[in-house]
């Protein structure tokens, strides 16, 4: 296959500038198919390991479909662990380097939910693991009506850490029209039933 510049992907010259100040120029695999996959708002299953770019894959994308004007729960970002939500979150924020408005949020276990809670107001992109995503949901703290996309980041290693059922109710708790992007490094049945239902 050949290679695919980022600045060969029709993306927004905001987010081309961040990705340019990271050092990227060519598009991994994962994110030469995945982000014009996601960008068509079609739902995605993307199977990719670790450390092969998938963040970018799904996070650019992300951004794309962010509107920054509105202060609005947009885009939820399921992660199995409180580091990987910290990570992508992290790498979501340099992508956004240049574009005004736009905030991003780990929310993880362990972490004082009353912070929590007072950083959300005015986040547009939640990075969040699916426990602390639920609880968030129970308090109403976290408001789902303008979520327009989810990812279900790792989504073999959630199920590995006992996390089906969360990410089930999450998933069936998003009441409009929305865009699902799954990534996963393999497809064990139980990730085929979600996919197949959501």
């Amino acid at each position: 296959m050949e290679t695919i510049r980022f600045d060969e992907l029709e993306l927004n010259p905001k987010i081309l500038r961040g990705i340019k100040d990271m050092g990227f120029e060519e598009a991994t695999p994962i994110q030469a198919q995945g982000i014009p996959a996601v960008l068509s708002g079609r739902d995605v299953i993307g199977q990719a390991q670790t450390g092969t770019g998938k963040t970018a894959a799904f996070g650019i994308p992300v951004l794309e479909s962010v509107d920054a004007s509105s202060h609005k729960t947009q885009v939820i970002i399921l992660s199995p662990t409180r580091e990987l939500a910290i990570q992508v979150a992290d790498e979501i924020r340099k992508l956004a380097k240049y574009m005004h408005g736009v905030k991003v949020l780990p929310v993880y276990g362990g972490q004082d939910i009353s912070r929590q809670i007072a950083g959300l107001r005015g986040v547009q992109i939640i990075v969040g693991t699916p426990g602390r995503v639920m609880d968030h949901m129970r308090r109403r703290t976290i408001k789902l009506d303008l979520v327009n996309m989810v990812v279900l980041d790792e989504a073999d290693e959630m199920l590995n850490m006992g996390f089906r059922e969360d990410m089930e109710l999450i998933l069936g708790q998003i009441p409009g029209e929305h865009q699902t992007a799954l990534f996963s490094a393999t497809m064990p049945k139980p990730i085929l039933e979600i996919t197949d239902r959501f």
